[in-house]
This record gives structure tokens, sequence and C-alpha cells, in this order.
């Protein structure tokens, strides 16, 4: 792509009203834009990187034969009604239209899925089965402070499982464990990631959160030295040992909740009577469990935990583009390699602007592309051109030949 032709633009200085620096720097570079408190507009460099996170959970999910759909925002009140929802979640969004008919802005759609999924189960032959989608979400923060990290909108990827026993259940959950962990590391974030055991509420001893370890981080998470696992702190006080591996050795640290897993039992079918008939013609409710991932929080969670005093730094496998590609004074030259580079399927975002040298390169590392090659009159000579990784502290001159590998 062009940069020149890229309606969207870096600003100079850092937005005032934001606090959080995934906000402050998303807004600069121009990935997003701010259109009150706690809702954002994702804008063509900010939608390919959401595309991106999008693609890779959706390889996993449907590994696990998870099968897509798309279900409304927009919810209907007995649905909530039957749950005891519609009073008790606090973060409900209310909404009345003319003809005076009360709805629901869906902040999760356990009261969507369930009613919807009654129409297709009858015997225990329809189960497991499992369907998810990527869908915005509307909760009623008070105090949305931090970015794109806690939103009163925002995207979400939610995954519902339908079986007919516990011991399915509960493998299916271990392969969704495992699938999470999958999507953080190719994400760039399984360094920093940890399933974290987190309290179950009603129905089980634990859920399990996914935690990515923050400064900024609003959670408190207890990391196990001896393996990979940590607690919140909402339970350690009866939980002071790793649940895992019965060590003491636990390191408080602040960190983002990126992904949760929940058993659910019968807590939903139960209202809606999602029931199956078992083998001897028994009627016995469907168990479920439920699976989240904040597609938008995960954007956001990289540039909190991955960026530098100069910007953005993507991880290669979200990036929008792989390659900034700069010419100065070379253009002729430049489009030359740019056409080439896009012939042989490599992302490039080509910064063809009349500037100066200086606003291109700091723009390059506000948006924080993987690698950055330089056209000059200088490299050229040296056989080539200048190629640097966003997070090297040196650019080395290469052959043309070699941007193809």
């Amino acid at each position: 792509m062009l940069q020149s032709n890229l309606f969207t633009k870096t600003r100079k200085e850092t937005p005032k009203d934001e606090m959080a620096k995934n906000a402050k720097l998303l807004i600069q570079a121009g990935f997003i834009n701010k259109e009150m408190a706690g809702v954002y507009s994702y804008l063509p460099l900010g939608f390919l990187v959401i595309r991106k996170i999008e693609e890779i959970v959706r390889k996993e999910m449907n590994a696990l034969d998870g099968q897509e759909l798309l279900m409304p925002a927009l919810h209907p009140k007995e649905n909530w009604e039957k749950t005891g929802r519609w009073e008790s979640l606090d973060v409900l969004y209310k909404v009345i239209d003319s003809l005076k008919r009360e709805s629901a802005l869906g902040p999760t759609h356990e009261e969507i899925v369930v009613p919807l999924v009654k129409s297709f189960v009858s015997s225990y032959r329809d189960l497991p089965f499992s369907v998810y989608h990527f869908q915005n979400k509307f909760r009623m923060e008070e105090r949305s402070k931090s970015g794109i990290l806690r939103g009163r909108e925002f995207l979400m990827k939610d995954l519902y499982s339908f079986h007919s026993s516990k011991e399915d259940f509960e493998d299916f959950y271990e392969k969704i464990k495992q699938a999470y962990l999958n999507i953080f590391k190719e994400i760039g974030l399984g360094e920093l990631t940890y399933l974290t055991f987190a309290s179950g509420g009603t129905f089980s001893k634990f859920s399990h959160e996914f935690q990515t370890i923050s400064e900024t981080g609003e959670d408190t998470i207890y990391v196990c030295q001896k393996c990979r696992v940590a607690i919140n702190k909402e339970i350690i006080e009866e939980q002071k040992v790793c649940p895992e591996c019965g060590s003491s050795d636990l390191i408080e640290e602040k960190a983002v909740e990126v992904g949760n897993i929940f058993d659910l039992k019968n807590k939903f079918s139960k209202p809606f009577e999602l029931e199956y008939k078992d083998q001897q013609g028994e009627r016995k409710d469907v168990l479920m469990g439920c699976y989240g991932i904040g597609i938008s929080r995960v954007m956001g969670t990289v540039v909190e935990v991955l960026s530098d005093e100069k910007g953005i730094v993507w991880p290669e496998a979200i990036a929008p583009f792989q390659i900034h590609l700069l010419s100065l004074g070379q253009d002729e030259k430049t489009k030359e390699i740019y056409e080439k580079l896009i012939a042989d399927g490599k992302e490039v975002l080509y910064d063809d602007r009349d500037v100066k040298a200086g606003k291109k390169f700091a723009d390059a590392d506000l948006i924080g592309l993987p690698w950055r090659v330089v056209v000059s009159e200088r490299s050229l000579k040296e056989g080539g051109v200048e190629l640097k990784g966003r997070t090297e502290s040196e650019s080395k001159i290469v052959k043309v030949e070699e941007l193809f590998k």
C-alpha cells in the first residue's frame, strides 16, 4: 500500500485526554480514533491488526471443529429475564425504542446461543458440538480509562460448547486450554501470558483466565516459579500454593486478562430447558462451557507490553504489513522494488510521501512494522538497500534479492 493513499496520518503529539499507553500510541500512529470514553473506531491500519488476530484465533477454533456463526448484538429482554440477569447484571446496557420495546446490548451471548441451539438439539446423538463468533460487546464501564484494554464497546471472540457428559466436557476444556496457549504464543505474547486459576463461582472450584504480565494491568496474579501457571489474587487466601505443582514459591505480578474459560454446567441450559434424551430415553440438561478472548484487548495488550520509547513494536504475525519501505530521493528505484515485493506476496507499506527523511524514520518507528527497508543514494552506491528490524539498533546494507528470502 502507498502511504500517501492512507487517509489517516500520524500525529506529532500524543493525545492529552488519554491515560493509557496503548490508546496514546495507537491514536498517535493512526490505528484507532476515540469517539467517546471507552468507544473507538478502528482505522485501516488498526483494522488490519484486528483481522490478523482474528485469523489466528479462527484457525485454532476451527482445529477443534468449532463452527463459526454470527449472533446479534441486540438481545430481547425476555431472554435476560429468564436467566435473572436483566436485573442482576450491573454492566448491562438497556435500550428502549420509540415503540417502548426493551432490549439489551449484549455483553456476552449465553442468552442468545442457548435458545438458538435448543431448536436443533433433542438427542444425545446431536452432541457434542461448539459454536463461536466474533462480535462487538457492550459493557457499562463507569470509568473507561484504559484505552482499548477496557472499553464500553469492544470486540470479542466467544465460543460455547455443548455436551452430554462431564467427561466429554472436561476433554474439550483441556483442548481449549492448549488452543489458547497456542494463540497467545503465535500472537507474540506467549512468554508473558500465564494460565491463571481464578474463582469458579457457584459451579466449580476454579475457572481459568489467561493473564499477560503488564505494569499497567488492573489484575494482580501470583506466578508459580516452578511451572507456567498463576493464581488470581481473589483466590490466593484459600489457595496459597500452586494448584499444579504444590509450590509455595509465588511471585506477585500485575497483569491484563486477555482470555477466560468457564465450566457453566447447566447454569444457562436449565432456564431455557435445553435438554437431550440419553440412550435410555431419559431427559437431561445439556452441559455447557464458554470460552472468550478479547480481540481488541489483545491488540491493546501487545502495544502496552511490547512498545518502546520510539513507538509500537508489532510481532510479525499480527503486524498490518511486514515491511515499511522508505524512499529517500530514489522514488523510481523504490517503486520498482515495491512492485517486485508485492508480486512476491510480501505485505508492504511504501512511504512515498514528499516529507523529510527524519519524518519518515520517526513515523516508521511509531507505526512499528517488523522490518524497515530504506532506499537511498548511499544504499544504492553500496550495492543494495538498508535493512533494519524494528527492535534492532543497527541497520545493514543487503542486496535487493535478499528481501525476497
